[in-house]
């Protein structure tokens, strides 16, 4: 793997957190930990890394500061939720149903219902990947993992 096309680390905004509950920490973890294991990010202006990575959410703006591996300011840019905000909204309806269907639902319907979480995730990594090519350009997993720690920073 290039370094210099890498992510080695990734900060969530503490005041965009807020409190989640043990579903949302889990995926958090999970995002992170499978971000830092491969990932491939690419500035277009061509900067090279290895790089550090900070989010956040403002004013239903995704904030994305890029650092270098000291953790100094490269640079950054914000993404609008707006194109992101029917398809983060049925995800976090059919997690719901995924969470509770976990508990008491056959296997063939939690089967289904995570075939339909599945679809919904790769839907907003490609809306994703496809925003962020004017600034990065990421692999599908890197966007994947990207997208569920936006997920993450939405939820309330």
């Amino acid at each position: 793997m290039d370094e210099r096309h890498r992510i080695v680390n990734i900060f969530l905004d503490d005041k965009t957190l807020g409190r989640r509950n043990p579903e949302i920490e889990h995926d958090r973890a999970v995002a992170i930990f499978d971000l830092l294991e491969a990932n491939y990010f690419a500035p277009v202006n061509g900067e090279l890394g290895p790089f550090i990575l900070h989010l956040s959410i403002n004013e239903n703006r995704l904030g994305l500061l890029v650092c270098d591996e000291a953790d100094n300011k490269m640079f950054n840019f914000d993404l609008s939720l707006s194109s992101f905000r029917s398809v983060i909204k049925d995800y976090f309806l059919i997690c719901e149903s995924y969470y509770s269907a976990i508990k008491v639902a056959s296997s063939s319907k939690i089967q289904a219902i995570d075939m339909a979480r599945r679809g919904l995730h790769n839907d907003g990594s490609q809306i994703l990947v496809e925003r962020l090519k004017k600034f990065i350009e990421v692999d599908f997993d890197t966007g994947r993992q990207l997208f569920t720690l936006l997920c993450v920073l939405h939820s309330r």
